[in-house]
């Protein structure tokens, strides 16, 4: 069957590749962009490094520097007013940078398509589509992690149902992607690790994924190789170029692979809990990355295999079986090394998980991703996952 594959127009890897911005949107067109971005981004100096930059090339911008690290209905439209507002001065924006972490990436996705085509977020809840392109999104990442600078999905919280919704489309692909890895250099080890293991939960659900396909297979097993040797690099050593670049670009390919092949039952999982309890959602997609792994690996046991094969901690003298037995040590080992906390661990009242379990897993089958798991479940085996995730943490 075909595949539909989307890239952004245009992509800058490497040091420095910020440098070029002004170059980028000239080749796009545009010169009067909206920044989006967050207030670390400001206190880093990373948005005055962008400004400078810009204002070399004789390009006039403004800022909209309030997102927040989990999207939700309230911040797109104070970005969208913050889009309008340009208009109503008579200097329309006709272009959007993102700058910082997967949140400000996929606000300004959001923003991008509300701004220009109106609605609210909800209207592009999955199953329904953007199907035309907003304002093009030139995004700069600042963690490797998200890889929302290659994807066509951004999720959105809704306000009122404590909901992250999935919102699916060709509108909510970059244009561009400006991948320099030193902006990461000064990303704390936290954030390395959940944004890092978010990463490799991409890569290994798009390989196991139903909705696998040669194109994705490639870019998932090359992400795989650049990731798994260098994530504990980047966490122990944060000053690691290598590591930082090599995460930086596998986390890219990692994007690209699933927005390809689409996320299976981890991430599907991992968005209720990041909606009811605040986790970020890395931290919760590596809480679940075991649990989901054991639960699912005996109907794809050769594409897990490869997996473990692609991260380094099998060979290929090593059979099935003792591939996929090393690919579940190695998970756990890893969620142990990189402090991943169990949700007890991160605050989570017990009685509250359990009191939210039927709607979480309620949530995680409404979005479609489990369905995309070799092994797929219903809402009683959720529940369960669930709490094997909390004992088994």
């Amino acid at each position: 069957m075909p595949n539909n594959i989307l890239l952004p127009k245009i992509t800058e890897i490497g040091a420095g590749a910020i440098e070029r911005v002004a170059d980028v949107l000239a080749g796009l067109g545009v010169s009067r962009p909206l920044i989006v971005t967050d207030p670390m981004m400001r206190q880093l100096g990373y948005v005055e490094r962008l400004g400078q930059r810009l204002r070399y090339g004789g390009i006039s911008y403004g800022v909209f520097g309030e997102t927040v690290p989990e999207p939700t209905e309230a911040s797109i439209k104070a970005g969208v007013a913050a889009l309008q507002a340009g208009a109503e001065d008579g200097q329309a924006y006709d272009s959007l940078i993102a700058l910082g972490g997967g949140s400000p990436i996929d606000s300004a996705k959001a923003i991008g398509v509300l701004g220009h085509f109106g609605g609210e977020i909800r209207d592009y809840k999955f199953p329904n589509q953007a199907g035309e392109v907003g304002l093009p999104v030139i995004a700069i990442p600042t963690t490797a992690g998200t890889g929302s600078e290659a994807t066509r999905f951004t999720i959105i919280t809704d306000d009122t149902a404590d909901e992250k919704m999935l919102c699916v489309g060709i509108g909510f692909m970059p244009t561009a992607a400006i991948l320099d890895y030193e902006l990461t250099l000064s990303v704390p080890a936290r954030v390395t690790a959940d944004t890092g293991i978010d990463a490799l939960t991409h890569a290994m659900e798009a390989y196991v994924s139903r909705k696998a396909n040669a194109y994705s297979d490639q870019q998932a097993l090359a992400a795989m190789r650049l990731i798994g040797p260098n994530l504990r690099r980047v966490y122990h050593e944060p000053s690691d170029r290598a590591a930082r670049e090599a995460m930086m670009l596998g986390a890219y390919l990692a994007g690209i692979a699933f927005s390809s092949a689409s996320v299976a039952l981890v991430h599907g999982m991992s968005r209720p809990i990041g909606a009811a309890f605040h986790v970020p959602h890395g931290m919760s997609n590596a809480m679940l990355l075991p649990a989901v792994t054991d639960y699912s690996v005996d109907a794809a046991p050769g594409r897990y295999a490869e997996c473990a094969r692609a991260i380094g901690i099998a060979n290929p003298a090593n059979t099935e079986l003792a591939a996929c037995n090393l690919l579940k040590e190695e998970l756990r080992a890893l969620n142990a090394e990189l402090g991943v906390p169990s949700p007890g661990d991160f605050g989570i009242d017990r009685e509250a998980w359990q009191q939210h379990l039927a709607t979480m897993a309620e949530q995680a089958l409404a979005s479609g991703s489990p369905g995309n798991n070799p092994r797929v479940p219903d809402a009683e085996t959720i529940v369960a996952l669930y709490e094997r995730c909390w004992a088994q943490a």
